[in-house]
């Protein structure tokens, strides 16, 4: 990948632990792990016994200009790898901080997948809170980092998936980070919506 080649480089940061396992996921993955402009980085299968060379993964942040965290939710929260790289890549004086500005200006989203229907994340939903809610926490740590924070591409209900849904969403990632890559999404538009694929096609500028 040639940074300069595109108005943003995008960098992909996976995490599933058990892909193997995976029915949207590893189809997903499928979809965006071969477009030009975007470096898809899957952290279990670089760091299997969870040490993270922390130069590397801060040289790959500086090389990009939007980071995007994909993951299932586990227990309403990230993979246990991405919570590591969170704590060891992003460290005072270089993320955050009087003088940590390494990612001041950059963008930064969730691509994320639930078991659970949408309808279960709500305030009256079986699990009580909004997706919204459950990624307060991330959204804090942009703030902190002074970087861009999006709303969130979300797949919900993947364990009754059907096959024609899994493809709609694969084609729709595909179509949005090369849109993201391009510099063609209206980010005005796409901060009013609860999750970016929600309508997707009208935050693409044409």
């Amino acid at each position: 990948m040639n940074p300069k080649q595109y108005p943003n480089n995008i960098l992909i940061l996976f995490a599933h632990p058990a892909l193997q396992k995976s029915r949207v996921n590893r189809r997903l993955i499928k979809y965006i792990n071969n477009i030009d402009g975007v470096t898809f980085h899957d952290l279990y299968e670089a760091y299997p016994d969870f040490h993270i060379l922390i130069e590397n993964e801060q040289k790959l942040l500086l090389q990009h200009d939007i980071v995007v965290f994909h993951h299932p939710v586990f227990w309403f929260n990230m993979p246990a790898i991405l919570r590591e790289w969170q704590d060891h890549v992003l460290v005072y004086g270089w993320a955050y901080g009087k003088k940590g500005t390494a990612l001041q200006g950059k963008r930064l989203l969730s691509v994320i997948s639930t078991g659970g229907k949408e309808a279960m994340y709500s305030s009256n939903g079986y699990h009580r809170y909004t997706i919204k809610e459950f990624l307060r926490p991330i959204e804090q740590m942009a703030y902190m980092c002074g970087m861009d924070y999006l709303p969130p591409f979300v797949i919900h209900g993947t364990h009754k998936i059907t096959e024609e849904k899994i493809i709609k969403h694969g084609e729709d990632l595909r179509k949005f980070l090369t849109a993201l890559r391009d510099n063609q999404i209206d980010f005005d538009a796409a901060r009013g919506l609860s999750r970016l694929n929600s309508d997707i096609d009208n935050i693409i500028m044409k």
